[in-house]
């Protein structure tokens, strides 16, 4: 036995050293280079090869199919099978379908094409979902003068150019410029593809035909155990990277139902077990655009009474009649330059910059335009989880996840009323996972979609379980005493007892019951 072991050991490091020296056999490179130890890696480990005529050629620029490919194989471990006649189509398909590039980025008569610098950073990040780390949070602005060329970087790769920079992944050139569209070499594909791979906090979705893998522990409890959260993959995570799960309720408007968004009333549905509370900021309906100050004022207090209750707290943009999120924009980056300063070291704070974009809008044309000015000023802050809608009420997830927004921990609100919609909904939100769209159910009801009929608790139960099996956060609408089935209170509620069961409606009753 000790014989056989001694024989396996010396086979394995003369392996070892022919793999080491492989990387030398080629004419073009040599010890001293500061690419030879990233190609000495990527050739030991099968992920690229030289030329018949025994070179790498270091200098000449890769291809968007080499690069994909190997980036592929990297984090698969193989090539996907051909899908069309060219070699790389699989590869270059399953990179489509987890969202690598979009479908304006990269073209099949461009496989064959040097990939520029911009296009490899995005791979790269979103292939191996390289982290942001702790000097983010205020990093769009210090790489704005840092890189030279910062203002020829396109605003769909600013963000994975500082990713990768504060990740180390590349640096500029000796002028400190970027150079976005310039070409990159196969010497720079080595450096960063094993840069990213030691970085990698975890490996790329599985392809969209995929079913999404269902959470099956996830912890529920509040700020003072989760801490501040993030987004990994399409998982909610507190700040040890364990999947987290938020229930809770929302108020109703509070230009008419502040008095339950004070502190008691926040304490009693932290009492029944919620960890989460939505404050409904309406803009418009006699809302903050009319009142600023006294809803200001409002809506700093339910914060500071969440965060007394150990409970997150969602910030909501809550856009109605005007269904364009783009109306108000300059009064949301205000407002939200205010507020995520305000509250930027509060690690409960979740960002909902427009509640549900309706009529003549669509994502494409109005809610990614307005996110991609919003987000940025509340990163220039903190780098809190911010809820996006969607038109058609937060209900078109789908065209979110096939245009995404390129900010890290980001995800799309989809709202549902369990007596109005069922499995298509459910369907679409399947898709969006599917595309690496992560998904928060930032307002909910177990009436119909005008907050009537019911209470459909068999429909709220089957939603229930669906979201329960995917890990997805909800929130339940409202917390108010008004005369419809949706809201949690009986009419006349005291917000400031102790509520029992006969304050609950029958709707409160059920929901509660869920936290």
């Amino acid at each position: 036995m000790k014989l056989k072991l001694t024989i396996i050991t010396l086979t394995a490091v003369f392996i070892m050293i022919m793999l080491l020296q492989s990387a030398f056999a080629f004419s073009d490179v040599s010890e001293s280079e500061w690419y030879t130890e990233n190609i000495r890696n990527m050739v030991s480990l099968g992920l690229l090869s030289g030329y018949e005529d025994g070179t790498f050629r270091p200098d000449d620029d890769i291809t968007y199919a080499e690069f994909i490919s190997v980036a592929k194989r990297c984090v698969t471990g193989a090539n996907a099978q051909p899908t069309g006649s060219h070699w790389a189509s699989g590869n270059m398909k399953y990179a489509y379908d987890n969202r690598w590039y979009d479908y304006d980025e990269v073209y099949d008569a461009d496989f064959d094409k040097p990939i520029t610098r911009q296009m490899a950073v995005k791979v790269t990040a979103i292939a191996f979902s390289i982290p942001e780390n702790e000097h983010d949070n205020n990093a769009y602005y210090h790489y704005m003068t840092s890189i030279k060329d910062f203002d020829q970087i396109p605003g769909r790769y600013a963000y994975l150019v500082i990713r990768a920079y504060n990740n180390k992944l590349l640096t500029g050139d000796e002028n400190e410029r970027f150079n976005p569209l310039s070409h990159l070499t196969r010497a720079e594909a080595c450096a960063i593809i094993m840069r990213a791979s030691s970085n990698s906090v975890h490996t790329p979705v599985q392809s969209e035909t995929a079913d999404p893998a269902p959470v099956q522990n996830y912890i529920n409890g509040g700020v003072s155990q989760n801490g501040r959260l993030s987004v990994i993959g399409t998982q909610l995570c507190n700040q040890n990277g364990e999947p987290v799960v938020l229930h809770g309720m929302s108020s109703h408007g509070i230009q008419w139902y502040s008095n339950f968004a004070s502190y008691n009333s926040v304490k009693n549905t932290a009492g029944y077990g919620a960890n989460i509370f939505r404050i409904a900021m309406y803009t418009a309906e006699n809302g903050y655009i009319s009142q600023r100050d006294s809803i200001k004022q409002t809506v700093f207090s339910a914060i500071d009474s969440a965060l007394m209750n150990d409970m997150y707290v969602i910030l909501d943009w809550h856009i109605l009649s005007d269904g364009d999120p783009l109306q108000y924009v300059n009064e949301a980056k205000e407002f939200f330059a205010e507020a995520s300063l305000k509250y930027a070291d509060t690690p409960n704070l979740i960002y909902e910059i427009c509640n549900e974009p309706s009529g003549n809008v669509s994502w494409s044309n109005n809610v990614k335009p307005y996110a991609e000015q919003v987000i940025p000023v509340i990163r220039q802050n903190t780098n809190a989880i911010v809820l996006v809608g969607s038109p058609t009420w937060s209900q078109d997830v789908d065209a979110a996840a096939n245009d995404p927004l390129y900010f890290d921990n980001i995800m799309y609100t989809c709202h549902f009323y369990a007596g109005t919609h069922g499995s298509q909904l459910r369907d679409k939100i399947d898709y969006a996972l599917s595309k690496n769209a992560p998904i928060f159910i930032s307002e909910w009801g177990t009436s119909a979609a005008d907050g009537s009929g019911g209470v459909y608790l068999n429909q709220s139960a089957e939603w229930l379980d669906f979201l329960n099996a995917r890990g997805i956060s909800w929130v339940n609408w409202s917390l108010c005493d008004k005369a419809e089935s949706s809201a949690a209170l009986n009419p006349g509620t005291n917000p400031d007892s102790v509520w029992t069961e006969n304050d609950l409606s029958e709707s409160g009753k059920y929901v509660m019951g869920m936290f």
